[in-house]
């Protein structure tokens, strides 16, 4: 049987009340996928890290499953074992301060300089040990460092080059506190699983992200319209309504911070697909190769 790598886990329960997992597991750099394996406990079953295979592998149109009874669990992969390569990891602190640095050179506002050089360290702790998501991108521990971190080096690569001013201080504060809130939306257990609080379902990363962010400002006596220019770019950094933005991205700071955003996500849903997979967060199949 194939061997597996469990790179991610979430807990669930089904209507009926059963539990089950759903699990991102990898054999290779190009073989990743999900799937639910059902009448699996909370308390049981792989952790992430760890080595698994299946006596079978269901598949009802894009969504893959298996039972409880088909896994087998083939403890945790060494660090020579060609699967533990596959295991994603935070990026290193020296590549987050080299990025920051860069940026900051780029700024002239001496209040907005002061409050980004405050808070990078600070963040960069909490960052690595959440992730951005419970499934879609970047959904692993640390994965919130990474996601912010791709997103402050894109916009080391585009500033140079774009041809009309832009106040880069906003892009960077929004960057770095756009998903703030999830620190409040997921709870990491010790073993990697990823388990989502109320928070998610009663205020929301986007407001508390804006929130945090607001009050920072203030207590740093920013300038009003200033405040309102970037906190509007963590607003609207889901780009449009439908997908969850309160407003959408009306300066041209907060258009790059929502481009930006999206980049680092669908790029990473894409990574981890496995190739003719259909992924909803692209709404495609997945080529690789």
């Amino acid at each position: 049987m194939k061997e597996y790598i469990v790179l991610t886990r979430t807990n669930g329960t089904t209507t009926k009340g059963a539990p089950f997992c759903k699990l991102q597991i990898a054999a290779s750099s190009t073989d990743k996928f999900e799937l639910a394996v059902w009448d699996v406990p909370e308390t049981s079953g792989p952790k992430v890290g760890q080595k698994v295979s299946f006596y079978a592998i269901r598949e009802n149109g894009n969504n893959k499953s298996a039972a409880g009874q088909d896994m087998r669990l083939l403890g945790d992969a060494p660090e020579d074992d060609p699967l533990y390569v596959l295991l994603p990891h935070v990026v290193k602190k020296e590549l987050w301060d080299d990025c920051l640095d860069k940026l900051v050179a780029f700024c002239s506002d001496e209040k907005l300089i002061s409050i980004i050089q405050g808070q990078r360290d600070e963040l960069y702790e909490k960052y690595k040990t959440v992730p951005a998501a419970a499934n879609v991108h970047h959904a692993f521990k640390g994965g919130l460092a990474n996601h912010t971190y791709e997103m402050l080096h894109l916009l080391l690569g585009m500033y140079p080059v774009m041809p009309y001013p832009i106040k880069i201080e906003r892009c960077v504060l929004a960057i770095l506190f756009h998903d703030w809130g999830k620190i409040a939306e997921y709870a990491m257990t010790g073993d990697g699983t990823i388990n989502t609080t109320e928070h998610m379902y009663l205020l929301g990363h986007v407001y508390i992200s804006a929130y945090r962010l607001n009050n920072l400002l203030k207590e740093n006596n920013v300038d009003g319209k200033e405040i309102e220019r970037i906190v509007h770019c963590v607003l609207a950094h889901h780009g449009q309504l439908e997908f969850g933005a309160p407003v959408v991205p009306c300066t041209q700071e907060a258009q790059i911070v929502s481009f930006v955003d999206n980049i680092s996500a669908k790029a990473n849903v894409l990574e981890n697909t496995a190739s003719m997979e259909y992924n909803r967060a692209v709404a495609t199949h997945v080529i690789k190769g």
